[in-house]
Order: structure tokens, then sequence, then C-alpha cells
């Protein structure tokens, strides 16, 4: 789940953070334009996790790094990565019909979902702020979407005959990395956040080229953009994680800090200037309904 800071974080950290997030969110941007240029989600996923496990196994060799795994573990883990490999298809395949900032503002749902499977599986009891927050992310989460079709004209029926498979996806995505949060928190909290990155980035890997293999091979670019576009997305989610994971532990910040949830503005930003999506203000509101909810989630003292 989003651990709150325990101190104030300096403006380095800070800074560091938001460049985080920007580098997320610009790889989702990324995504979208080799989506447009022949690539599919699997092809997307593949490389992604491969150099992303890549990179991680290096610095874990360079670093020294003792892996251990406790029979739990070597349960659980595996369990964590298919999940991983899940979410990362879904929210590639939301990314791919819906604006890039909807498809990750019905993703940052994942709060939410998180709470429900500590419920359901654990017995824990969600705090009373989730349960204020629930319906304030979903009212916002509406209003972006533009569930009623307002907005865009086209009505209730319309309006989800254009959103209703992305929005599905980007929800799947939600609820199977809630799930992944979950299970980690519980059952793999004690290993070392560059192995289970590593470990988790690795079948996430082979979950997606499964689904190459069954969709009968590679789909690459058909255009220089595409390339770009595929490069762009493998770089930035590969550095993003990298600074997660070695530069942030030194400057004494959690990797999953709130502020990484303004990745949806910089990713409506970054649409509206690359690709020129725009979404009306309306919607606008609403993403900043969810954005800060989740936000002030973070960020909360327990």
């Amino acid at each position: 789940m989003i651990t709150p800071p325990t101190k104030a974080i300096s403006g380095t950290a800070f800074a560091t953070l938001l460049l985080i997030a920007l580098m997320m969110g610009a790889n989702h941007v990324a995504a979208r334009i080799a989506f447009n240029h022949g690539v599919d989600v699997a092809t997307a996923v593949v490389f992604r996790s491969a150099v992303t496990a890549t990179v991680i196994v290096i610095i874990l060799a360079l670093q020294g790094v003792r892996v251990s795994f406790t029979a739990r573990h070597k349960r659980m883990l595996p369990a964590v990565g298919l999940l991983v490999g899940v979410q990362s298809l879904c929210l590639y395949s939301a990314v791919a019909r819906l604006p890039v900032a909807l498809a990750l503002l019905a993703f940052n749902t994942y709060p939410i979902w998180t709470a429900l499977w500590a419920r359901l599986l654990y017995r824990q009891q969600p705090e009373r702020a989730m349960l204020i927050a629930m319906p304030i992310i979903l009212v916002g989460l509406g209003l972006a979407l533009d569930v009623m079709g307002a907005a865009s004209g086209l009505g209730t029926a319309g309006q989800w005959a254009r959103i209703g498979a992305g929005v599905a996806f980007a929800l799947t995505a939600a609820a199977t990395f809630g799930l992944a949060l979950v299970i980690t928190q519980h059952e793999a909290g004690d290993v070392d956040g560059r192995v289970r990155t590593a470990t988790t980035m690795t079948i996430a890997c082979l979950v997606a080229l499964a689904t190459v293999t069954l969709q009968g091979g590679f789909h690459l670019p058909d255009a220089a953009a595409g390339w770009g576009g595929l490069a762009a997305l493998t770089f930035l989610y590969g550095t993003a994680f990298t600074i997660m994971f070695t530069v942030l532990p030194k400057l004494g910040v959690v990797g999953n800090s709130a502020i990484m949830n303004v990745e949806p503005v910089c990713a409506l930003v970054l649409a509206w200037l690359i690709l020129g999506q725009t979404i009306a203000p309306i919607q606008i509101g609403g993403a900043l309904i969810v954005v800060a909810t989740v936000m002030v989630l973070g960020t909360r003292k327990r």
C-alpha cells in the first residue's frame, strides 16, 4: 500500500519523486505512440519488463546483494509476478483505448482495491480515512470519465460504447495491482525491494512472452515513430524503476511515495502536448479530485 513518509523530505528527494512521476507518465504517452504505429500491448510489455529486469539484476550483482528465499517466498513471489504481468497487460490495453490520463486515473483506484483485498483475504478492516475516500475517488473518476456522456454529447450509451473496454482494462489492472500489493505486504514484505522487483519483472516478462506466443509472434513497429515510442517507453520505465530502487533509498524516501500519484496529471499535460489529447474542464476537475484524494490517503498519519 501507499506508505506515508515519516518526516519531511528534502528538496532533492521531492524533485526526484516528481521526476519519477513525470517519467512514468511519459512512459504511457510513449506507449500510446508505439501502439499507434503497429506495436501491440504484449510486445511492449516484453521489451519493457525484460530490460528493467536485466538492469535490476545487474545492479544486484554490482552491489553484491545476497539472494535467498524462504519456502513462503518461493510460493508467493511467482504469484505476485503473475499478477503484475496481468496488470501490465491490462493497463497498456487501457492506454491503447482511452486518453492516457483517463486510463491512469481509472488505474489510480487501486487503493480501494487494496483495501478490499486486505479485508477479504486477511480480515483487515479498512481505515476510516479509506472509507471516507472511496466514494470521493469514485465520484471524481465518474466526472473524469464522463460516465453520463454529458461532456462528449454522446449520452450514457454512446459514451460507454466508446470507453467501456478501456475502463474495464484499467479497473482490472487496478484490481490485480491491489491484490499484488496486499500479497507482497503480508507474504513477501521482508524480501529486498530490488530482489522483489527483479523477480516480479522477470515473471511479468514471461507472462507477456506467453501472450506474444499465443498471438503468433511479436508485433513490431511499422514506422520510425513506433520504434521511437517503443524505445522511449522501455527507457523511461526502466530508468524510473532504477532510480526508485537505487537513488530514493539513499535520500531516505520510500519509493511508493504519494507524491508520485501526480503521474496522471503529468500524463494529462504530456498527452495534450504530444498527442493532442484533450478532455473537458469538468473531466479535468474530476481528475484533480481523484489525484488529490489518493495523495491525501498516501500522506495521512497512522
